[in-house]
Protein backbone atom coordinates (compact mmCIF):
# COMPACT_ATOMS: atom_id res chain seq x y z
CA UNK A 1 0.00 0.00 0.00
CA UNK A 2 2.91 2.53 0.65
CA UNK A 3 4.64 1.60 -2.40
CA UNK A 4 1.30 2.48 -4.23
CA UNK A 5 1.28 5.80 -2.91
CA UNK A 6 4.46 7.01 -3.43
CA UNK A 7 3.90 5.68 -7.52
CA UNK A 8 0.66 8.40 -7.97
CA UNK A 9 2.59 11.20 -8.39
CA UNK A 10 5.02 10.18 -10.82
CA UNK A 11 1.86 8.49 -12.83
CA UNK A 12 0.05 11.34 -12.89
CA UNK A 13 3.23 13.30 -14.10
CA UNK A 14 3.77 11.33 -16.90
CA UNK A 15 -0.09 11.52 -18.05
CA UNK A 16 0.25 15.51 -18.06
CA UNK A 17 3.15 14.90 -20.60
CA UNK A 18 1.48 12.77 -22.83
CA UNK A 19 -1.61 15.15 -22.92
CA UNK A 20 0.90 17.45 -23.88
CA UNK A 21 2.49 16.28 -26.30
CA UNK A 22 -1.03 15.01 -28.18
CA UNK A 23 -2.45 18.60 -27.95
CA UNK A 24 0.76 20.16 -29.65
CA UNK A 25 0.30 17.80 -32.22
CA UNK A 26 -3.02 18.01 -33.13
CA UNK A 27 -2.71 21.87 -32.77
CA UNK A 28 0.54 21.84 -35.82
CA UNK A 29 -1.90 19.47 -38.27
CA UNK A 30 -4.59 22.43 -37.78
CA UNK A 31 -2.43 25.27 -38.35
CA UNK A 32 -0.71 23.25 -41.43
CA UNK A 33 -3.51 21.46 -43.04
CA UNK A 34 -7.01 23.22 -41.90
CA UNK A 35 -5.57 26.46 -42.97
CA UNK A 36 -5.21 28.03 -39.21
CA UNK A 37 -4.02 31.15 -38.53
CA UNK A 38 -4.65 34.89 -39.99
CA UNK A 39 -3.27 34.32 -43.58
CA UNK A 40 -2.13 31.66 -45.74
CA UNK A 41 0.17 31.39 -48.27
CA UNK A 42 0.92 29.40 -51.43
CA UNK A 43 4.20 28.37 -52.70
CA UNK A 44 5.05 31.82 -54.71
CA UNK A 45 4.86 33.64 -51.45
CA UNK A 46 1.97 35.61 -52.56
CA UNK A 47 -1.52 35.60 -50.06
CA UNK A 48 -4.03 32.76 -51.21
CA UNK A 49 -7.43 33.61 -52.83
CA UNK A 50 -5.89 36.63 -54.47
CA UNK A 51 -4.70 37.40 -58.06
CA UNK A 52 -1.73 39.32 -58.51
CA UNK A 53 -2.36 42.47 -60.64
CA UNK A 54 -5.27 43.96 -62.02
CA UNK A 55 -7.57 41.10 -63.30
CA UNK A 56 -9.07 43.16 -65.83
CA UNK A 57 -6.19 44.35 -67.41
CA UNK A 58 -4.69 42.17 -70.24
CA UNK A 59 -1.10 42.37 -68.93
CA UNK A 60 -1.81 40.80 -65.57
CA UNK A 61 -3.06 37.44 -66.15
CA UNK A 62 -0.47 34.77 -66.15
CA UNK A 63 2.79 36.52 -66.61
CA UNK A 64 5.00 35.07 -69.74
CA UNK A 65 8.49 32.43 -68.85
CA UNK A 66 11.49 34.77 -69.94
CA UNK A 67 11.30 32.70 -73.33
CA UNK A 68 8.44 30.77 -74.06
CA UNK A 69 9.57 28.45 -77.33
CA UNK A 70 7.73 25.46 -76.24
CA UNK A 71 4.37 25.68 -78.52
CA UNK A 72 4.80 28.68 -80.06
CA UNK A 73 5.47 28.04 -84.16
CA UNK A 74 7.57 31.86 -84.11
CA UNK A 75 10.09 31.09 -80.81
CA UNK A 76 9.87 34.29 -79.53
CA UNK A 77 10.80 35.69 -76.30
CA UNK A 78 8.19 36.96 -74.62
CA UNK A 79 9.73 38.54 -71.71
CA UNK A 80 7.66 41.72 -72.11
CA UNK A 81 4.44 42.68 -70.85
CA UNK A 82 1.41 42.94 -73.16
CA UNK A 83 0.19 45.88 -74.28
CA UNK A 84 -3.59 47.46 -74.08
CA UNK A 85 -3.18 47.66 -77.59
CA UNK A 86 -1.85 46.00 -80.54
CA UNK A 87 -0.55 48.89 -82.44
CA UNK A 88 0.94 47.57 -85.91
CA UNK A 89 2.63 50.25 -88.93
CA UNK A 90 4.25 49.38 -92.04
CA UNK A 91 3.61 48.20 -95.89
CA UNK A 92 1.40 49.86 -97.82
CA UNK A 93 1.40 47.06 -100.34
CA UNK A 94 0.08 44.57 -97.44
CA UNK A 95 -2.53 46.48 -96.30
CA UNK A 96 -5.55 43.92 -97.39
CA UNK A 97 -3.41 41.23 -96.19
CA UNK A 98 -3.31 42.51 -92.26
CA UNK A 99 -6.42 43.65 -92.44
CA UNK A 100 -7.71 39.70 -92.68
CA UNK A 101 -5.04 38.66 -89.79
CA UNK A 102 -5.93 41.40 -88.04
CA UNK A 103 -9.98 40.01 -88.19
CA UNK A 104 -8.47 36.50 -87.26
CA UNK A 105 -7.05 37.55 -84.05
CA UNK A 106 -9.40 39.67 -83.03
CA UNK A 107 -11.59 36.09 -82.69
CA UNK A 108 -8.71 34.51 -80.63
CA UNK A 109 -7.71 37.45 -78.28
CA UNK A 110 -10.73 39.92 -78.07
CA UNK A 111 -9.40 41.32 -74.94
CA UNK A 112 -6.61 42.97 -77.14
CA UNK A 113 -7.70 45.31 -80.02
CA UNK A 114 -5.20 45.88 -82.73
CA UNK A 115 -4.60 49.21 -85.18
CA UNK A 116 -2.79 49.42 -88.26
CA UNK A 117 -1.01 52.71 -89.27
CA UNK A 118 0.47 55.69 -87.08
CA UNK A 119 -2.83 57.10 -86.69
CA UNK A 120 -4.63 53.89 -87.45
CA UNK A 121 -5.87 53.44 -90.43
CA UNK A 122 -2.87 55.62 -92.31
CA UNK A 123 0.35 52.72 -92.60
CA UNK A 124 3.29 55.06 -93.18
CA UNK A 125 5.21 52.46 -95.58
CA UNK A 126 7.57 49.72 -94.57
CA UNK A 127 10.88 51.95 -93.80
CA UNK A 128 8.67 54.22 -91.96
CA UNK A 129 6.88 51.64 -89.67
CA UNK A 130 10.32 50.01 -89.12
CA UNK A 131 11.80 53.46 -87.47
CA UNK A 132 8.21 53.48 -85.45
CA UNK A 133 8.93 49.97 -84.27
CA UNK A 134 12.31 51.11 -83.24
CA UNK A 135 11.21 54.43 -81.45
CA UNK A 136 8.42 52.34 -79.41
CA UNK A 137 5.43 53.84 -80.81
CA UNK A 138 4.22 50.62 -82.11
CA UNK A 139 4.56 46.70 -81.07
CA UNK A 140 5.18 45.50 -84.30
CA UNK A 141 5.92 46.65 -87.95
CA UNK A 142 4.78 44.74 -91.68
CA UNK A 143 8.09 44.66 -94.08
CA UNK A 144 8.10 44.27 -97.51
CA UNK A 145 11.96 44.09 -97.73
CA UNK A 146 14.32 42.41 -95.62
CA UNK A 147 16.13 43.86 -92.12
CA UNK A 148 18.96 45.78 -93.09
CA UNK A 149 22.51 45.05 -90.59
CA UNK A 150 21.50 48.03 -88.05
CA UNK A 151 17.86 47.39 -87.65
CA UNK A 152 18.98 43.42 -86.96
CA UNK A 153 20.73 44.31 -83.77
CA UNK A 154 17.43 44.59 -81.62
CA UNK A 155 14.94 43.81 -84.35
CA UNK A 156 14.33 40.63 -86.33
CA UNK A 157 11.98 39.52 -89.18
CA UNK A 158 9.35 36.60 -89.61
CA UNK A 159 8.68 35.30 -92.81
CA UNK A 160 5.11 35.06 -93.40
CA UNK A 161 4.54 35.03 -97.32
CA UNK A 162 5.91 35.64 -100.64
CA UNK A 163 4.59 37.92 -103.58
CA UNK A 164 5.21 39.28 -106.68
CA UNK A 165 5.59 43.07 -107.79
CA UNK A 166 3.98 43.73 -110.90
CA UNK A 167 4.89 46.13 -113.55
CA UNK A 168 1.67 48.00 -114.59
CA UNK A 169 0.89 50.15 -117.18
CA UNK A 170 -3.02 51.41 -117.87
CA UNK A 171 -5.39 49.32 -119.62
CA UNK A 172 -5.15 52.33 -122.88
CA UNK A 173 -1.91 52.19 -123.21
CA UNK A 174 -0.55 51.12 -126.72
CA UNK A 175 1.79 49.30 -125.87
CA UNK A 176 1.01 45.42 -125.51
CA UNK A 177 3.74 43.82 -125.10
CA UNK A 178 6.44 42.10 -121.92
CA UNK A 179 9.93 43.89 -121.04
CA UNK A 180 13.09 42.14 -119.97
CA UNK A 181 14.78 43.28 -116.76
CA UNK A 182 16.88 45.04 -118.09
CA UNK A 183 14.81 47.02 -120.55
CA UNK A 184 12.58 47.40 -117.18
CA UNK A 185 15.88 49.00 -114.99
CA UNK A 186 16.89 51.69 -117.92
CA UNK A 187 13.11 52.64 -118.18
CA UNK A 188 13.43 53.67 -114.33
CA UNK A 189 16.75 55.05 -115.05
CA UNK A 190 15.94 57.25 -117.08
CA UNK A 191 17.68 55.94 -120.22
CA UNK A 192 14.71 54.43 -122.18
CA UNK A 193 12.24 57.19 -122.40
CA UNK A 194 10.13 56.12 -125.41
CA UNK A 195 8.06 53.53 -125.82
CA UNK A 196 9.17 52.99 -129.76
CA UNK A 197 12.48 52.00 -128.03
CA UNK A 198 10.73 48.80 -126.83
CA UNK A 199 8.79 48.29 -129.62
CA UNK A 200 5.42 50.56 -128.86
CA UNK A 201 4.18 53.66 -130.16
CA UNK A 202 6.02 56.63 -130.14
CA UNK A 203 5.18 58.19 -127.08
CA UNK A 204 7.10 59.64 -124.26
CA UNK A 205 7.20 56.75 -120.76
CA UNK A 206 5.88 58.84 -117.97
CA UNK A 207 7.25 56.73 -114.81
CA UNK A 208 5.86 56.95 -112.16
CA UNK A 209 7.73 55.65 -108.90
CA UNK A 210 6.71 55.04 -105.65
CA UNK A 211 7.20 56.99 -102.24
CA UNK A 212 11.21 56.73 -100.82
CA UNK A 213 9.07 55.58 -97.62
CA UNK A 214 8.21 52.60 -99.29
CA UNK A 215 9.70 49.19 -98.62
CA UNK A 216 8.34 48.23 -102.30
CA UNK A 217 10.49 51.10 -103.37
CA UNK A 218 13.88 50.21 -101.99
CA UNK A 219 13.42 45.96 -102.79
CA UNK A 220 12.52 47.14 -106.69
CA UNK A 221 15.72 49.57 -106.43
CA UNK A 222 17.83 46.62 -104.51
CA UNK A 223 16.59 43.79 -107.27
CA UNK A 224 15.46 45.72 -110.53
CA UNK A 225 18.06 48.73 -110.58
CA UNK A 226 20.91 45.95 -108.58
CA UNK A 227 20.98 49.01 -105.62
CA UNK A 228 21.68 51.82 -108.49
CA UNK A 229 20.03 55.35 -108.18
CA UNK A 230 16.58 55.80 -109.54
CA UNK A 231 16.42 58.87 -112.62
CA UNK A 232 16.04 62.20 -110.78
CA UNK A 233 12.14 63.78 -111.21
CA UNK A 234 11.75 65.69 -114.47
CA UNK A 235 8.94 66.45 -116.91
CA UNK A 236 8.40 62.53 -117.63
CA UNK A 237 9.80 61.21 -114.15
CA UNK A 238 7.74 61.87 -110.75
CA UNK A 239 8.30 60.06 -107.38
CA UNK A 240 5.24 60.27 -104.57
CA UNK A 241 5.54 62.39 -101.98
CA UNK A 242 3.23 59.36 -99.69
CA UNK A 243 3.36 55.75 -100.29
CA UNK A 244 -0.19 55.11 -101.49
CA UNK A 245 -0.78 52.40 -104.34
CA UNK A 246 -4.57 53.70 -105.59
CA UNK A 247 -3.02 57.56 -106.71
CA UNK A 248 -0.34 55.63 -108.55
CA UNK A 249 -2.67 53.20 -110.61
CA UNK A 250 -5.12 55.92 -111.44
CA UNK A 251 -2.33 57.91 -112.79
CA UNK A 252 -1.30 56.20 -115.40
CA UNK A 253 -3.40 56.95 -118.35
CA UNK A 254 -2.30 55.59 -121.64
CA UNK A 255 1.80 56.11 -121.46
CA UNK A 256 2.51 55.58 -117.34
CA UNK A 257 4.41 52.86 -115.92
CA UNK A 258 4.53 52.00 -112.01
CA UNK A 259 5.07 48.88 -109.90
CA UNK A 260 3.30 47.38 -106.75
CA UNK A 261 3.03 44.06 -105.22
CA UNK A 262 0.61 41.98 -107.78
CA UNK A 263 -2.03 41.26 -105.38
CA UNK A 264 -2.94 44.98 -106.00
CA UNK A 265 -2.91 45.37 -109.87
CA UNK A 266 -4.23 41.36 -110.56
CA UNK A 267 -7.94 42.58 -110.42
CA UNK A 268 -8.48 46.25 -111.19
CA UNK A 269 -10.02 47.10 -114.58
CA UNK A 270 -8.01 50.16 -115.51
CA UNK A 271 -4.68 48.64 -115.09
CA UNK A 272 -2.51 45.91 -116.96
CA UNK A 273 0.33 43.97 -115.75
CA UNK A 274 3.39 43.63 -118.19
CA UNK A 275 5.25 40.44 -117.96
CA UNK A 276 9.14 39.88 -117.27
CA UNK A 277 11.71 38.57 -118.84
CA UNK A 278 8.68 36.74 -120.67
CA UNK A 279 6.88 35.68 -117.14
CA UNK A 280 3.52 37.17 -115.87
CA UNK A 281 3.56 38.16 -112.28
CA UNK A 282 0.28 36.22 -111.52
CA UNK A 283 1.72 32.69 -112.08
CA UNK A 284 1.78 31.37 -108.33
CA UNK A 285 3.88 28.83 -109.77
CA UNK A 286 6.63 31.09 -111.11
CA UNK A 287 6.15 33.36 -107.82
CA UNK A 288 6.58 30.23 -105.50
CA UNK A 289 10.04 29.17 -107.42
CA UNK A 290 11.22 32.07 -108.13
CA UNK A 291 11.31 32.07 -111.85
CA UNK A 292 9.06 35.45 -111.97
CA UNK A 293 12.35 37.54 -111.27
CA UNK A 294 10.81 40.64 -109.01
CA UNK A 295 9.20 37.95 -106.13
CA UNK A 296 10.17 39.16 -103.15
CA UNK A 297 9.37 37.84 -98.82
CA UNK A 298 7.68 39.83 -97.00
CA UNK A 299 7.77 39.58 -93.14
CA UNK A 300 6.80 40.39 -89.30
CA UNK A 301 9.00 42.80 -87.85
CA UNK A 302 9.29 42.84 -83.96
CA UNK A 303 11.77 43.47 -80.96
CA UNK A 304 14.29 40.33 -79.62
CA UNK A 305 12.17 40.68 -76.24
CA UNK A 306 8.84 41.05 -77.34
CA UNK A 307 5.02 40.19 -75.46
CA UNK A 308 2.68 37.21 -75.41
CA UNK A 309 -0.02 38.85 -77.49
CA UNK A 310 2.69 39.68 -80.50
CA UNK A 311 4.18 36.46 -80.51
CA UNK A 312 -0.04 35.08 -80.72
CA UNK A 313 -0.51 37.52 -84.07
CA UNK A 314 2.72 36.11 -85.06
CA UNK A 315 1.90 32.37 -84.75
CA UNK A 316 -1.64 33.05 -86.45
CA UNK A 317 0.24 34.13 -89.51
CA UNK A 318 2.38 30.87 -89.27
CA UNK A 319 -0.92 28.64 -88.75
CA UNK A 320 -2.92 26.34 -91.30
CA UNK A 321 -5.70 28.91 -90.88
CA UNK A 322 -3.48 32.29 -91.54
CA UNK A 323 -1.61 30.36 -95.02
CA UNK A 324 -5.62 30.09 -95.90
CA UNK A 325 -5.59 33.57 -95.16
CA UNK A 326 -2.64 34.57 -97.08
CA UNK A 327 -3.62 31.90 -100.48
CA UNK A 328 -6.98 33.61 -100.31
CA UNK A 329 -5.04 37.18 -101.21
CA UNK A 330 -3.05 36.04 -103.74
CA UNK A 331 0.23 35.26 -101.68
CA UNK A 332 2.49 32.28 -101.37
CA UNK A 333 2.51 30.84 -97.90
CA UNK A 334 5.91 30.48 -96.45
CA UNK A 335 5.85 26.46 -96.08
Amino acid sequence: MTSGKNDLPALLLTTLITLGLLGGGLWFVGRKFLGGGNQATNPSGTQAGTQAGNPTDPSAASPPAANSNSTSASGLNTSQPNPSILAIDGSVSLVALIKQLQNAYLQVNPSIPSTYGVPDGQPNGTNAGIQNLLDGKVSMAVSSRPLKPNELTTLQAVPIARDALAVAVGANNPYKGGLTLNQLKQIFQGKITNWSEVGGPNLPIRVINRAASSGTHTFFQDVVLLGEPFAADGANFSTAQRDETTPLLQALGEAGITYSTVTQTANQQTVRNVSIDGVDPTDQNAVKSGTYPISRVTYLVVPKQTSPAVQQFVDLALSDSGKQIISRLGFAPIQ
